[in-house]
C-alpha cells in the first residue's frame, strides 16, 4: 500500500476520495497540527485519528455518519430525563476540560485514546481562535453545587459542526449535553452536524450514513457559507436548579 507522507508544513492533502477507494479512508500521515492544516483538513472531510507515540495519521471515514439537526430526534426516556432531572447545560464554559475528559474516558475495545496531548493543545488553539466549541451538562451534588458531568467538543467551519468526541461521569449527561445543543446549534445557522462514525448513541438521536461523494458535495457548499450567529459561551438551559 503506497501511503502519501506530508510534509512538515504545509496545507495540502491527497485527494481523500481516493483514500476512501484504495486504502480504507486513509488519506496520509505525518504533517502536523496546526491551525491552517486542522481548518484546511476538515472542509474536505478529512480528520486526524492516531495514538500516542504513532504518527499523525489522516482520515476520510465513509459512508458518513451525519445529523441534520432540523432531524434531531429525543426519545422519550430522555425526554422525561430533560423535564425532570436537575442540570445546567452551557456553551464554551469549560473547553480544556471537556476536551481532557473526554481523553480520559475509556472505551470498549481501545487501548489508550487517540486525543492525545497533542491533539488536546492543538484543538484548544483552535478553540481559542473561534473554530472549536464545547458543550457542558452539569449535575448538582449534594450540596448543590454544579459539577461537569458530561459534554462534548467539535470544530465549526462555515455551517457545519464537526463532531470530535463526548464523555459521560455520570448517566444521560453528554445526551442532555447533545440534546440542548444541537438546537442551539441549528438556531446559529449549522445546517449539518458530522459525527464521522456510525454508533448506536448517535442513531438515537437520528444520525444518518450519507455518501462520501455527497458528503463532499455538503461540506463545500456549507463550509463556504457563515453562521447566521456566531456560537458564543453561557447557559444553554438550567432545569430545576435553585
Amino acid at each position: 500500500m503506497n501511503i502519501p507522507i506530508l510534509p512538515t508544513h504545509g496545507c495540502r492533502f491527497p485527494d481523500p476520495a481516493q483514500a476512501v477507494a484504495e486504502r480504507d479512508g486513509l488519506v496520509a500521515v505525518g504533517g502536523d497540527l496546526s491551525p491552517e492544516r486542522l481548518l484546511a483538513a476538515y472542509p474536505q472531510g478529512i480528520f486526524p485519528w492516531y495514538s500516542e507515540n504513532q504518527p499523525i495519521c489522516w482520515f476520510a471515514l465513509a459512508p458518513r455518519t451525519v445529523l441534520f439537526p432540523e432531524k434531531i430526534h429525543i426519545g422519550r426516556s430522555l425526554q422525561k430525563s430533560l423535564r425532570n432531572k436537575p442540570y445546567a447545560v452551557t456553551a464554551n464554559h469549560s473547553f480544556p476540560a471537556v476536551i481532557a475528559a473526554c481523553a480520559a474516558v475509556p472505551r470498549a475495545g481501545q487501548d489508550g485514546t487517540w486525543i492525545t496531548g497533542d491533539m488536546q493543545r492543538a484543538y484548544t488553539k483552535l478553540h481559542e481562535m473561534g473554530h472549536a466549541h464545547s458543550f457542558e451538562c452539569w449535575y448538582p451534588d449534594p450540596t448543590g453545587r454544579l459539577k461537569l458531568a458530561g459534554g462534548f467538543y467539535g470544530v465549526q467551519i462555515g455551517r457545519v459542526f464537526f463532531g470530535e468526541s463526548m464523555f459521560a461521569a455520570q448517566a444521560d449527561a453528554s445526551k442532555t449535553a447533545f440534546a440542548l445543543a444541537v438546537p442551539y446549534l441549528a438556531q446559529c445557522g449549522i445546517g449539518l452536524i458530522d459525527c464521522q462514525q456510525n454508533t448506536s448513541h448517535l442513531a438515537r438521536f437520528g444520525s444518518e450514513q450519507m455518501d462520501f461523494a455527497d458528503f463532499q458535495a455538503a461540506l463545500r457548499r456549507l463550509t463556504a457559507q457563515p453562521l447566521a450567529h456566531s456560537i458564543g459561551s453561557g447557559v444553554l438551559a438550567a432545569n430545576r436548579i435553585s
